[in-house]
């Protein structure tokens, strides 16, 4: 009889089990990955860094920002990029302002935020105009992932607020390894697939750098990215290696 009992307990324990994994929420498992990489330390800091012959830096500080980029050119003036709460500006040599249409406010913009935004992740997935939905398990190179699907509201989404993002969760580490995301600009639409590797942590927050992939038609779901990546049907355009990472 106690071995019956025994039977029951241990069903009741799994299935208590079970029933906990499958409470796991979307928020839940974002609020997870930003434990483990240690971005609710971002919203208090000041992080520099080098990026294809760029310098950048980011002052953030309970919801203010201030993101910088810094173009140097041998034997030319420096452009000094500065994205924040206020807008755009931009700095000749550090002290005179330009003047900027814009039409070139928005693309500079998206171009010093988009930067800034990657080398922080999961950094920003809890922002009120993000919307996350958490879909099917995934397994990537033999390990299990969830499958976070993270759209934008228009209303404080920014201008490329119709992308949409596909970030994998690794179920043991919480670690955001993959992600994926679709894009539509003036020149057309566009799907990139990212890798992360080259782990460190930087004063308890972890960075990476990823290899960046595209697939050879633009009709791919996002979903399908995984395995056309491990099929190798994906294409490396490019690395993102942040350099000479700093935090304050």
């Amino acid at each position: 009889m106690k071995y019956i009992y025994l039977i029951f307990f241990s069903c009741i324990i799994l299935n208590c089990k079970k029933t906990e994994s499958k409470k796991l929420s979307a928020d839940a498992i974002i609020n997870s990955s930003i434990n483990v990489s240690g971005s609710d330390k971002v919203d208090s800091s000041v992080i520099d860094f080098d990026f294809r012959d760029r310098y950048y830096s980011a002052q953030r500080h309970k919801g203010k920002f201030s993101l910088m980029r810094l173009t140097i050119e041998a034997g030319k003036d420096s452009i000094l990029d500065v994205l924040s709460n206020k807008g755009f500006d931009r700095y000749l040599n550090g002290k005179e302002a330009i003047f900027v249409e814009d039409s070139m406010k928005v693309k500079y913009s998206a171009s010093v935020n988009s930067v800034h935004y990657f080398s922080v992740l999961p950094y920003g997935l809890n922002d009120k105009a993000v919307n996350k939905i958490l879909l099917g398990d995934t397994e990537i190179k033999g390990e299990n992932y969830y499958t976070i699907k993270v759209t934008f509201d228009q209303d404080g989404g920014g201008e490329d607020y119709q992308d949409v993002f596909l970030y994998w969760i690794n179920k043991e580490t919480f670690k955001a390894d993959y992600l994926a995301y679709s894009y539509e600009e003036e020149d057309g639409f566009g799907i990139r697939f990212r890798e992360a590797y080259n782990e460190r942590y930087v004063k308890d927050i972890r960075f990476v750098d990823y290899k960046n992939y595209t697939p050879n038609a633009v009709s791919v779901a996002l979903s399908d990215l995984p395995k056309l990546f491990e099929n190798g049907g994906l294409k490396l355009l490019s690395k993102i290696e942040l350099e000479n990472v700093q935090v304050n």
